[in-house]
């Protein structure tokens, strides 16, 4: 697995809509935006990529930003929040490896993934993705087959309990390369 820092990542942060207000610029992880900025309701992504939350400490419902303005993203992602916390993904270079489970702790059905998922029931027949284990790349998992509903950013880790991450009732049913083409 390679992970480097070369491209940096930045997005800038502003107050109101089509990027006015005051701006706030961020180059790499950031917990909570509160001190910086009461609100956020544009941002435009200058290189990298970025997921962004609408709670601090990179939680609440999320969404994946490639270079691009976005001057209203919340009616863009249907968010009645602004986002509070962002997080930079790290450039990849190479294989792209996970490994999801059927149930929680690794159990059940095991199957390797090194490219795009559409659809782990077309796929797999697999009904659930409980548990995964992201050895290379980072990626996305999505609720809904076709790269459809909520997104949830997976680096590389192991997940055993997607439970105790704050997705009770969750399923993930495709998955997504994050690749450095999109940079």
């Amino acid at each position: 697995m390679t992970t480097t820092t070369m491209g940096m990542g930045r997005i800038v942060f502003y107050e109101d809509r089509n990027f006015q207000g005051r701006s706030y610029e961020c180059m790499s992880d950031c917990a909570d935006m509160s001190s910086y900025m009461s609100r956020c309701h544009s941002c435009r992504v200058e290189s990298g990529c970025f997921m962004v939350y609408d709670r601090p400490n990179y939680m609440g419902n999320q969404y994946f930003m490639r270079r691009g303005e976005y001057a209203d993203y919340m009616s863009m992602f249907g968010w009645n929040n602004c986002i509070r916390s962002c997080r930079m993904i790290p450039m990849h270079r190479g294989s792209y490896r996970m490994r999801i489970y059927e149930r929680e702790n690794f159990g059940g059905q095991m199957y390797e993934l090194m490219d795009d998922c559409d659809s782990i029931m077309d796929r797999y027949r697999m009904s659930n993705c409980m548990s995964c284990h992201v050895m290379d790349g980072h990626w996305l998992m999505y609720e809904q087959p076709h790269y459809r509903g909520r997104m949830y950013y997976f680096g590389p880790g192991e997940y055993r309990n997607f439970s105790n991450m704050g997705f009770s009732n969750m399923r993930f049913m495709s998955m997504r390369r994050i690749m450095d083409s999109w940079y």
